[in-house]
């Protein structure tokens, strides 16, 4: 007795044991793989304004990889972040101050005007955070940070510093795209350029007049000792007070003689040398003869290193002819002085006309003004070796980018990478940790007069100690580099500062190298290549082992989002949907001048006459991610987001369907055997099988789109169009009919198992419906505690045992047939007609044991009041009836009710088709006919017409046989 007792209470300790064991292990399985998948919200989101669609895109993309990957039991971290955005941000409150109260930054004052910013900052970056949590971004909100809080802002110092000891960041006079409007230098990526096919008018800001672009113009430059005159051509003419020296080709005889000689300048008498230059002069653009001005142009100031010229810079930092123009021009804006030199060329009899010119004019996205080449004492990040680093990283498979294409534009940046002119000279961002000091004895009491007064150091107090001991026994005066650095360098050393770098931090150990990157393909070298750069350089190894690159948003139209166009869309009011007043008062509330807000505005009414419907975050998300398939750019139609708003209320609906059929008192299995479920349980097991591997390995392989339409694929056109209807008999039979109760039960165990798993499969893309749904459904019981949210769940991988082809071969049948049934109803009778009709199958022996044997659900799914099985070669057809031919094995006839078509129209039909047909047979025979053809077209080509062919051929004596 006490061993029959003590016996099964040994046993279920053991059980229990094992099952302890067996959780231990999963547990140290998923402890092993552990690593993480680090995605940041970056480059992070500028501190500006709103989120839009194209950080909606990303958030989509890292939320679905981040959902997946913890899902699959991995280590993930995702860090929310935000960028302080030096230039966009610094424009934006300037306008706004301008705006409200009429004042620039420099009337309020560097640290007003820094207080402003920062309540800016607060505001904004509220919004942005509210943002991302209702696109569902599940980050690790305890670790949100921002480029400009104390912790980022040590780690740019500190790889400052580092960088600058090891010679890698150094101080230089170079050309530097300035911007007049902003008075700071801009990197390339604020840049954009338009094409001028010719003689154009636009508004500059600072003009009240638009000015005249597009336009060569010519003028002499006479020759010293009055021997004659050298004619240049110039669409830049205001720059003639920075010349330097004339150009001619070595080859252009029309100039060889001048060779040595010197120009006199129009205007300040100043001797210019002509000068033999190959790669500066093309002999047939303009007169053959180019003027050179090193202070201001790219090439030439090439040509002044190669020549030894002067650099003689002609402009203020706010755009104004500075001294070097001479009295008759100083002080003018750079555009008034290109019509007045004109006028003054003409007064001394050196003008020498006009032509139009094609050209390409550089402006800053921000600020809109004409970006200037100036030469300027900056700072620079020498790129050489660490671009090579990076360069090599891509090349021998370290790094992986994704889509690959993008592996050749990594290899054409960085072989001709340049230096990286890190200074700016704006008040938002991080100021430069260089001090410049001055010596009382210095003759020059200029800042930055002299390179050898600087010092590099994290703080003043280095940096005094650091100039009391170089400068010894001398008095002197410090004073910071009011400069600040260039966004993108904070931004390239975020995945190191953003896990405690420079400090050794556990986090640091854990998780850098980082997994994952994703954004967008077009600062893959402004950002991407950066952060590899300066991650290999500091960090020890580069920041993350593959890139995603996402296509770039644009409108339904193809245009890029513009807010001037007004179709810059905001994700949340597609998530909540607005009216088109909505839509007007945002851009009312924006920094768009009048002009450009009326264009904005009559923009909205085209694209959005009705506002934009309401959708969810679901819908967004998952229209979004099925976009990338597009690997270059997508146009968004926001059509496509409503269609997947109507899917998500079919799910909701096809749940609550389940949980009518599931019943209160359900208690779902632990385990399911699809050997012992009806057919339609088998098939729908198996195609949920497949459609799992698929699923993880099109997200392994980071095709997202493949990976949303397949779990789609099967949620839409196997579970709802056919495992739904297929299973509805079983439960329309009285309860206590034995008939159907083995597969009421099989089919409520299958259904239950189906509609959980594939909640959770489709859960990463679709987070709060999938959330929701699946919190309503019946939890397994026997001692498993629930999860307390689907995010928390197991991902669903591929059972064994679940496949079976030979289901979805006959289940593939079935689907042909009633798909030829409902296309010869639809052809015959139309769509209007309702009711039941009986139909037959013509087939052969081994088809109609699988006919008979899925009856019901060919039935079921076709609306057949009857389907009657006919062996073939021993039944005749049925008299009268329309038919279709599934395939060689099986034709079905449809019996109509007497009346219920029009004899006479369908014989119409039927001749009409037929001779389109025919038309098709003889048009592709008389092809395969012709002369060379069986030498000429490709193998391939051949056996694809032949198959059309006998095709058509089959079709035709298919219709000739429904002449009734």
């Amino acid at each position: 007795m006490t061993t029959d007792i003590e016996e099964p209470n040994l046993n279920r300790n053991k059980k229990k044991e094992e099952k302890a064991r067996e959780k231990e292990l999963k547990k140290q399985k998923a402890l092993e793989k552990a690593q993480l998948i680090k995605l940041k919200v970056l480059p992070p989101p500028n501190v500006t304004g709103a989120l839009h669609i194209g950080h909606a895109l990303t958030a989509a993309i890292q939320d679905t990889i981040i959902r997946w990957k913890r899902m699959s039991g991995y280590n993930a971290l995702w860090v929310p972040g935000m960028d302080h955005a030096g230039i966009a941000t610094q424009v934006v409150v300037e306008k706004k101050l301008m705006r409200e109260r009429h004042l620039t930054r420099h009337d309020v004052g560097r640290e007003e005007f820094l207080s402003e910013v920062l309540n800016w900052t607060k505001e904004y970056g509220g919004t942005i955070l509210r943002q991302l949590r209702r696109l569902g971004a599940s980050l690790d909100w305890s670790r949100e940070c921002f480029t400009m809080d104390e912790k980022r802002s040590r780690a740019v110092t500190e790889a400052f510093v580092r960088l600058y000891e090891e010679g890698l960041i150094y101080r230089d006079i170079r050309l530097v795209n300035w911007d007049f409007v902003l008075r700071t230098a801009i990197g390339n990526m604020e840049i954009e350029e338009i094409e001028i096919d010719g003689k154009t008018l636009l508004e500059v800001p600072g003009y009240e007049n638009p000015v005249e672009f597009g336009v060569l113009t010519l003028f002499a430059y006479p020759l010293e000792g009055g021997l004659g005159e050298i004619v240049v051509a110039t669409s830049r003419v205001e720059t003639i007070f920075g010349d330097t020296a004339i150009a001619i080709h070595p080859e252009d005889e029309r100039y060889s003689h001048m060779l040595g000689k010197f120009a006199i300048h129009p205007f300040n008498g100043r001797k210019i040398p002509i000068i033999c230059d190959a790669d500066s002069v093309k002999q047939e653009f303009g007169t053959g003869a180019v003027k050179i001005t090193p202070a201001h142009d790219a090439d030439d100031f090439a040509t002044g290193k190669r020549h030894n010229l002067e650099f003689i810079n002609i402009f203020t930092d706010d755009g104004l002819v500075n001294g070097n123009g001479g009295p008759d021009f100083e002080g003018m804006p750079r555009f008034k002085a290109r019509v007045a030199v004109i006028k003054a060329l003409q007064k001394k009899g050196l003008y020498r006309g006009a032509r139009n010119y094609g050209m390409r004019l550089p402006l800053c996205s921000r600020s809109k003004d004409v970006v200037e080449k100036m030469i300027k004492p900056q700072w620079y990040v020498n790129c050489k070796s660490m671009g090579m680093e990076a360069l090599n990283a891509a090349m021998d498979g370290k790094l992986e980018i994704i889509p690959k294409q993008y592996t050749a534009e990594w290899r054409r940046w960085l072989e001709s990478i340049h230096d990286w002119c890190i200074s700016r000279q704006l008040w938002w961002g991080h100021r430069i940790p260089a001090w410049y000091v001055t010596l009382e004895d210095d003759e020059l009491k200029k800042l930055g007069s002299y390179n050898d007064h600087w010092i590099v150091a994290r703080d003043e107090k280095e940096a005094l100690a650091e100039a009391t001991k170089r400068f010894v026994g001398k008095k002197f005066e410090m004073c910071q580099d009011p400069d600040v650095l260039d966004t993108w360098f904070s931004s390239s050393l975020f995945p190191l500062s953003v896990l405690g770098w420079p400090d050794e931090t556990d986090d640091l150990k854990a998780f850098y190298p980082t997994s994952v990157l994703e954004t967008g393909h077009d600062i893959l070298f402004f950002w991407v290549a950066r952060m590899v750069m300066l991650g290999s350089k500091l960090g020890v190894d580069i920041p993350f082992r593959k890139v995603y690159l996402h296509p770039m948003i644009r409108d339904a139209h193809g245009r890029k989002m513009s807010k001037s166009l007004g179709n810059v869309i905001d994700p949340i009011e597609i998530i909540n949907g607005i009216s088109l007043d909505g839509l007007h008062k945002r851009l009312e509330e924006g920094n768009l001048d009048p002009k450009e807000l009326d264009v904005a505005k009559a923009g909205q009414i085209i694209d959005f006459p009705h506002g934009i419907s309401e959708c969810g975050a679901d819908a967004l998300r998952f229209a979004l991610i099925s976009y990338t398939a597009q690997s270059g750019k997508i146009n968004l139609d926001i059509q496509r987001v409503v269609g997947y708003r109507n899917w998500c209320n079919k799910l909701w609906n096809v749940v609550r369907f389940g949980m009518s059929k599931l019943g209160e008192d359900y208690v779902p299995p632990t385990t399911i055997h699809p050997e012992n479920t009806c057919f339609s349980c088998k098939w729908i097991l198996s195609v949920l099988n497949k459609a799992i591997s698929k699923t993880v390995a099109s997200l392994n392989s980071y095709e997202f789109s493949d990976a949303a339409s397949t779990v789609y694929s099967w949620w839409q056109y196997q579970f709802c169009d056919v495992f739904i209807e297929a299973i509805k008999p079983y439960f329309a039979a009285a309860g206590d009919d034995p008939a159907f109760a083995s597969e009421r039960s099989s089919a409520r165990d299958a259904l239950w198992v189906c509609l959980e798993t594939g909640l959770r499969l489709l859960h990463p893309f679709m987070p709060f419906v999938t959330e929701e749904l699946w919190q309503r459904l019946p939890a397994v019981e026997e001692g498993c505690t629930r999860k307390e949210s689907i995010m928390l769940c197991e991902y669903p991988s591929s059972v064994e045992g679940w496949t079976n082809e030979r289901a979805e071969y006959e289940m593939d049948l079935v689907e042909s047939t009633v798909k030829c049934i409902r296309s010869l109803r639809a052809e015959v009778l139309g769509k209007s007609t309702k009711g039941r009709l009986p139909a037959f199958a013509i087939c052969t022996d081994e088809v109609a044991e699988m006919m008979r044997s899925h009856e019901l659900e060919i039935k079921t799914l076709a609306s057949l009041s009857s389907l009657n099985v006919l062996l073939s070669g021993t039944n005749e057809a049925p008299a009268g009836c329309p038919f279709e031919t599934v395939n060689e094995n099986l034709i079905i006839y449809l019996k109509l009710v007497q009346g219920s078509v029009d004899a006479e129209a369908e014989r119409e039909k039927l001749k009409n088709k037929m001779a389109e047909i025919q038309k098709q047979h003889e048009k592709l025979t008389k092809i395969m006919s012709a002369s060379g053809y069986q030498e000429k077209v490709p193998c391939r080509i051949q056996e694809d017409n032949a198959a059309k062919v006998a095709k058509l051929e089959q079709d035709l004596r298919n219709l000739k046989c429904r002449q009734w």
